[in-house]
């Protein structure tokens, strides 16, 4: 009754003009990646704070909340996940991974992934065996290959960097733009932190990599230095260091 209750409530906060922005910014027409999503147009913010509103919904109510059709109501469920997995204890932890991870096909849009993949999935891994994501990153699911990605950002902040790194090259000949975006932002994540980690993959890789990944990695260099790069200039068997 819970799930019905919350809802009733997302329905009554529908804007028309809001879902139809959504529905176009998310790609949602035939052939796009998001296609066939449905949008109520609900701000982000009024979900956090209905998030906290609902905040001991349980994990059971929260799985049925994240299978509607409806985006908003996926996201809602995955902040309360993500809320529910910072509080709870080991047990509740493993509970709320292993859900999310056999319900990936409804965490179906990059917003979804990137709010929630990191804080349950990369922190559930932080102190385990990690080879769990090398079956995410060979999914034939887009979605589960973003996971695989955004998951590392939780190592890359504490200072780990060796499986965005191992993750970046299985996807480095990936097909898929939010790929391409998604591993370009990790690595550039992993140069605001030590750069010269992140120049000697780029050094290695950088003449394989689809440009928009390059560009996403590459966005904070000096002007001279990105232009360098664009060009093919500090490739592998460059000499400078």
């Amino acid at each position: 009754m819970k799930v019905i209750e919350i809802k009733e409530e997302l329905s009554s906060l529908a804007h028309a003009p809001t879902a139809a922005f959504h529905q176009r910014f998310f790609k949602t027409g035939p052939g796009e990646y998001g296609e066939g999503d449905v949008f109520r147009g609900i701000r982000v913010p009024v979900l956090r704070k209905l998030a906290r509103k609902y905040q001991h919904l349980s994990v059971v109510e929260t799985k049925n909340l994240l299978r509607s059709s409806f985006h908003e109501d996926r996201l809602l469920a995955l902040i309360i996940l993500v809320r529910a997995y910072e509080k709870g204890d080991d047990a509740l932890k493993e509970r709320i991974c292993r859900l999310y991870l056999k319900n990936t096909r409804f965490i179906n849009n990059w917003d979804l992934v990137d709010c929630s993949a990191p804080q349950i999935v990369g922190a559930f891994l932080w102190n385990k065996d990690r080879k769990l994501l090398d079956g995410l990153a060979r999914s034939n699911s887009l979605w589960e290959r973003r996971i695989a990605m955004l998951a590392t950002q939780y190592f890359i902040r504490r200072g780990d960097f060796n499986e965005t790194l191992r993750i970046a090259e299985i996807l480095l000949t990936d097909k898929e733009d939010l790929i391409h975006k998604a591993v370009g932002w990790m690595l550039r994540e992993i140069g605001n932190r030590d750069r010269s980690i992140e120049e000697k993959f780029l050094r290695k890789h950088c003449k394989q990599m689809p440009r928009t990944m390059l560009r996403y990695a590459i966005e904070k260099f000096p002007e001279a230095k990105r232009q360098r790069y664009l060009k093919g200039e500090l490739g592998k068997w460059s000499d400078e260091l």
